[in-house]
């Protein structure tokens, strides 16, 4: 069976490649092979410019760089080829790379390619390189967008009160708008957290040294020129001291900080879908889709399901990524190698919740009618104002007259809860400031938004 996506095994690669090619260039076969002959053709090139070897006149840093940049399926796919042969994915892409020298006219100077390197140095610069592309280019805009649609919805919410839930029981009121600042606030500081993690790059030869670079060049300051390619060429952070792989310290932080993310989304998806199961929204239909095979009248709150769901497979793949890959046996085993190919599945499925859950946004339509009904029929919450007020006004034990009146009554009401004020010891001008407090207007202040 050829793979398509209707026979493809994974659901990122089959039911949703529609939506999900974007992320191909960076963590596909195609990508990674890419990624590292960008990586062999800049080091290629630094060589040369800090005088290690000559390159060709002929040999222009532009047609070298035109070798990944106008990289095809046919090449990826020549590059795979030899791996069949070598059975080792770096060195094809060595000798893919000095075979193209030599159709330039390079032969002269092709064993400067992977010069004194191991292949973990080419994987843990590429590999980086392509996850920080891919957060920078993709995702974080995707997240930034979805988080600026919540504020958005704040701003238009700031003056929709809401019967606030504490232990699933009415408390103290809010706004709409402010509940959806909560997830704004709590997004943001992490997108803040994720930027302070460098993008973490190992380059340093076979365990770590340079040795083979040293005993070739002595007198070159391989630390300084590995720091320099590694950090301005190619625009990551390499660390100084490394066994035969990266630490994986940072990219397991924002395996970690993408988790908190995806927990953020999960409560936010289980939130609208709750206001939607109470009638707070209305789903906005289209015209012939079928919420239930058996119930027609059903619109079912489905994007923030599927997100839910999709957020939850991303974390799990998150939690092994981030427990897994700062753990390496003595200089180097092979697990890392193993586990990194799947770091853009849990980018699939969580860009696949965005996408979910800006959709599901859409689709909502505001039932202000039912939110005033719930604050109507709950006076009971004014209960704290009310002996806030009281406490205020040197009132004798406020706090246990509400109490007496409210708790585990079913039919406290406005009427309820004014005969009661009418009754206290207090001036006429606290009345009326007690009588003046309702669930509607009871939503308190909060920062500008």
């Amino acid at each position: 069976m050829n793979l398509t996506p209707l026979s493809a095994i994974s659901p990122v690669d089959g039911r949703y490649r529609k939506q999900l090619e974007e992320l191909a260039p960076y963590f596909s076969e195609y990508g990674l092979i890419r990624y590292r002959i960008r990586v062999e053709i800049e080091y290629f090139l630094a060589l040369a410019e800090a005088k290690i070897f000559k390159l060709p006149a002929a040999i222009t840093a532009s047609k070298l760089r035109a070798i990944y940049e106008n990289l095809t399926e046919e090449d990826a796919q020549k590059v795979k080829d030899t791996e069949k042969v070598t059975n080792h994915d770096v060195k094809a892409v060595e000798y893919f790379i000095k075979e193209k020298l030599v159709e330039l006219g390079g032969e002269a100077c092709s064993e400067w390619v992977h010069f004194g390197l191991t292949s973990q140095d080419v994987n843990n610069t590429a590999i980086p390189l392509s996850w920080k592309e891919a957060m920078e280019e993709v995702y974080m805009p995707s997240l930034l967008n979805l988080i600026s649609t919540l504020h958005k919805l704040a701003k238009s919410w700031s003056k929709v009160p809401l019967l606030a839930r504490t232990h699933g029981q009415a408390a103290s009121p809010t706004s709409l708008g402010k509940e959806m600042m909560v997830f704004v606030e709590r997004l943001q500081n992490q997108v803040d957290l994720f930027s302070y993690v460098p993008y973490a790059a190992k380059f340093g030869g076979a365990t770590g040294n340079f040795n083979a670079h040293h005993v070739a060049f002595g007198k070159k300051d391989w630390v300084a020129f590995g720091n320099d390619f590694v950090n301005e060429k190619l625009g990551l952070q390499r660390m100084q001291f490394t066994t035969q792989i990266e630490h994986y310290d940072n990219l397991a932080a924002h395996f970690d900080t993408l988790k908190r993310i995806n927990n953020i989304l999960i409560d936010f998806a289980r939130d609208i879908w709750t206001y939607v199961s109470v009638d707070y929204f209305k789903q906005k239909t289209k015209k012939g889709e079928v919420g239930s095979s058996a119930m027609p009248h059903k619109v079912n709150p489905i994007d923030f399901e599927n997100a839910e769901g999709n957020l939850g497979v991303a974390n799990a793949l998150y939690e092994h990524l981030s427990a897994k890959l700062p753990i390496s046996r003595l200089q180097r085993d092979l697990t890392d190698s193993t586990v990194l190919r799947n770091i853009g599945v849990p980018v699939a499925h969580a860009l696949l919740a965005l996408k979910s859950l800006e959709k599901g946004i859409g689709k909502l339509v505001l039932n202000e009618a039912k939110l005033n009904d719930d604050l109507e029929n709950n006076w009971a919450v004014v209960a704290e104002a009310i002996q806030t007020i009281l406490r205020r006004e040197q009132f004798p034990k406020p706090y246990e007259a509400l109490k007496d009146l409210t708790r585990g009554q079913q039919t406290i009401t406005k009427k309820t809860m004014h005969a009661f004020i009418e009754t206290l010891a207090v001036s006429d001008k606290v009345k009326k400031e007690l009588l003046a407090i309702t669930p509607q207007n009871y939503v308190g202040v909060t920062a500008e938004y």
